[in-house]
């Protein structure tokens, strides 16, 4: 599957290795890694136990128990700390969450709610509420649904980035519009 973003040379890439945040070995907020699933459009990212993070049926991210988020060279992504910020590689701020909601770097007001009973909600920047897929079997415990929840938010922005790249306006009827869902969550 051709992914955005590997035509960068890999000497390039080698040269700007990305620190890992400051709290990454000790860890942050413990989550429970639940078996679940959130379908977005033609989108399934499935987490599973052992903490793989499945997008359509192929293994993009890890997660673990102290909330960190990998990608498959086990390079950071992000860390959802103790406190509830959300930091990723060179100590980068990728916003602030908690069990339900989720809000952008500088933003106060959430950009995303998963609900308890699974439905996501997007809120655009002028408050306008969009349905942005629903998760299944995160309910299993707070910690699980947090765990949930951090997934939304990271791969929510990537899929933020791109649907702005592409068009400039958020996509309405998922990724399926052109856009396509190759290459939503490479780095």
């Amino acid at each position: 599957m051709r992914r955005l973003g590997l035509v960068l040379p890999i000497s390039l890439l080698a040269a700007c290795a990305a620190t890992p945040p400051a709290n990454w070995a000790r860890g942050g907020a413990l989550l429970d890694i639940p078996r679940a699933r959130w379908v977005y459009g033609e989108l399934a990212i499935d987490i599973l136990p052992e903490g793989k993070i499945l997008v359509n049926g192929e293994h993009e991210f890890s997660l673990d128990r102290g909330g960190r988020v990998f990608d498959l060279s086990t390079e950071p992504v992000a860390l959802l700390e103790q406190d509830g910020r959300v930091t990723g590689p060179n100590e980068a701020s990728m916003g602030q969450m908690g069990m339900l909601h989720a809000s952008l770097p500088g933003e106060k007001n959430a950009w995303i709610t998963v609900a308890r009973s699974g439905a996501v909600v997007r809120y655009e920047d002028d408050g306008e509420r969009f349905p942005f897929g629903v998760w299944l079997g995160c309910d299993v415990t707070p910690r699980a649904h947090q765990a949930c929840t951090l997934v939304t938010h990271v791969l929510g922005m990537r899929i933020r980035k791109l649907e702005r790249q592409n068009t400039g306006e958020p996509l309405r009827m998922g990724l399926g519009d052109g856009v396509g869902v190759v290459g939503v969550f490479s780095p």
